[in-house]
């Protein structure tokens, strides 16, 4: 948490003075950006809400993405797919900002190949988009996360600089 609190205290508090929110649809991290975001004075200004989209299940439930994906995204833990959670969350919240994160946090990898150690994040907004894909190559879960949680919070702090 040393590195994560500081960047959600730099998020929050711009994120206060432009008089923004946001919303979180995250996978891997296991509700870490969620928690880490809420751990700042004063979230109920900018945190619309937040889900741990781990699940078909989940993602069907909390943002009425069906099962099987649109067309257009071939499966999970993509770019395209972490795009798709960013915009689907923006919108069922009315957030200024989504971000999306899928991925695969170890020990093992995924169901679609991608190795522990992978990520795909989404940063969305009024005209904006950014999607990137991180591997950090460890098998390591909670280092995973860790990193997850950093980089997507780090894309963030960029988009609302």
């Amino acid at each position: 948490m040393d590195l994560l609190l500081p960047l959600a205290e730099k998020i929050g508090a711009r994120l206060k003075q432009r008089n923004e929110t946001i919303g979180i649809a995250e996978s891997s991290t296991g509700g870490l950006l969620s928690a880490v975001l809420l751990s700042v004075g004063g979230a109920s200004a900018y945190f619309r809400g937040g889900g741990v989209i781990y699940t078909a299940y989940a993602r069907k439930a909390f943002l009425d993405i069906p099962n099987p994906l649109p067309a257009s995204i071939e499966r999970a833990s993509t770019e395209p797919y972490a795009r798709l959670l960013a915009d689907t969350v923006r919108a069922r919240l009315d957030a200024s900002w989504g971000l999306g994160e899928t991925g695969a946090t170890g020990p093992t990898g995924n169901r679609y190949g991608d190795r522990a150690g992978h990520t795909c994040i989404a940063v969305t907004g009024a005209n904006y988009a950014k999607v990137i894909t991180l591997e950090t190559g460890s098998a390591d879960r909670v280092a995973n996360m860790r990193a997850f949680g950093i980089r997507a919070l780090e894309l963030l702090a960029e988009a609302i600089a």
